[in-house]
């Protein structure tokens, strides 16, 4: 299981990293969009921060699956951004369906790996 996870996070770790870098200093050109997934982009770059954010976001949980440090904050920090992935190539791409399968199947890998980690933050009442 530990070689698994670690393979797991370190592929994780690389899609992140190279899906943020290639947005954040524009390495490669925009496809043409059409129909839902332009209405989409459209409105995620009319709020001007949002997809910097996200990507910024990435790359930090990017380094983090990579070098192995900060592993369990960075499952819970990019499960809302991995979330989102899948729903938006569940219903507006589906071309990307299979890495986005495989995010969020290594995403909650990660999470059941560590979840001892998480018990104290379901406490009802903290210590």
């Amino acid at each position: 299981m530990k070689i698994t996870v670690k393979i797991v996070r370190i592929l994780m770790g690389l899609i992140f990293l190279f899906s943020s870098i290639v947005v954040l200093f524009n390495l490669v050109p925009q496809p043409e969009l059409e129909g839902s997934v332009r209405l989409f982009n459209e409105g995620v770059e009319a709020s001007v921060y949002m997809m910097p954010m996200i990507k910024i976001i990435e790359l930090i949980c990017a380094i983090a699956f990579i070098s192995g440090f900060f592993v369990p904050l960075a499952t819970i920090v990019i499960f809302p951004i991995v979330v989102n992935i899948f729903l938006f190539h569940s219903f507006l791409a589906p071309e990307g369906l299979a890495i986005a399968i495989f995010l969020l199947l290594g995403n909650l890998l990660l999470a059941y790996y560590y979840r001892q980690l998480y018990a104290p933050l379901l406490l009802a009442r903290p210590i």
